[in-house]
């Protein structure tokens, strides 16, 4: 097993490019081996598909640091792979509990996290700027001399605010800030990333399998893009597998999704203790 230092220069390396790679957002252990074993070079964790498996809904009021870092937790010991994790608003308004949750988060064995700059409040729902700055910068300097990289998000496009002006200032004060990668989710087109990507000095993420266009790694690439994660649609991929099933047993009494399941040997041998290949 890789320590956590060199997970996070792996981490690094794979930032530096050259092109794009995919970090595909488990949602708990088992999903975490079964990517691993398809041989992805680094995952995220994702809280909205996290959320789902507990029967909640993603909000800041439905998920907790210590669930959230607790399932970070299980998929870090599930994988010999670095990882980063979708740590919502820091779990706090002030900048020193943004500092507390990265810290947190790389006692955890994380080499790397997100906080973002929804506030949650459905009537503000975004930080206002100096202060959205602030929590990055106090999140970057507790990360300093730390095995961990820090992705600041810029959530305008996710709320409704369309402003991909205000969406650029924030993230070149966020890199300014200390961040080490750049998101905002939900941009409109592939000119509005290709834009971001020119306008900013730090390798950006972009989502992909939301709704809305979408592109592949080598579009995503050509444009820019260092990094693109999935963020909660395996996990709903997975629940719309799930429900096609039961729909059918339900109101057809037929089984016939069974062909295209899993095989338990499989799933048996991704389960098991040892690196994908190597367990029995």
């Amino acid at each position: 097993m890789h320590t956590q230092r060199e997970k996070y220069e792996r981490m690094k390396a794979l930032h530096a490019g050259p092109g794009a790679f995919v970090i595909p957002n488990a949602w708990d252990a088992g999903s975490a081996r079964l990517l691993e074993s398809l041989g992805f070079q680094a995952l995220a964790t994702t809280s909205a598909g996290y959320a789902f498996a507990r029967g909640k809904r993603d909000s800041f009021a439905a998920l907790s640091r210590e669930e959230i870092l607790h399932n970070a937790a299980e998929i870090v010991g599930a994988v010999d792979l670095p990882v980063s994790a979708d740590l919502e608003d820091g779990f706090g308004h002030a900048p020193d509990i943004c500092a507390a949750t990265i810290r947190q988060a790389c006692d955890t064995g994380l080499v790397g996290g997100s906080i973002e700059d929804a506030t949650g409040d459905p009537d503000a729902p975004i930080y206002e700027f100096s202060l959205a700055v602030e929590r990055v910068q106090a999140a970057a300097e507790a990360a300093q001399g730390l095995p961990f990289l820090l992705t600041a998000r810029a959530e305008n496009h996710l709320w409704g605010q369309g402003d991909l002006a205000d969406t650029i200032k924030r993230l070149q004060a966020f890199s300014q800030a200390g961040a080490d990668v750049l998101y905002a989710p939900g941009l409109p087109d592939i000119q509005a990333i290709r834009t971001v990507c020119q306008e900013v000095d730090k390798p950006v993420n972009v989502v992909m399998g939301l709704r809305g266009p979408g592109y592949s790694v080598e579009e995503l690439a050509q444009a820019g893009v260092r990094r693109v994660s999935v963020g909660g649609s395996f996990a709903r991929a997975a629940f719309g597998a799930l429900m096609r099933a039961a729909e059918e047993v339900r109101q057809h009494g037929t089984f016939t999704y069974a062909a295209q399941a899993m095989p338990g040997a499989d799933l048996e041998r991704l389960m098991s203790p040892g690196k994908p290949g190597e367990r029995s």
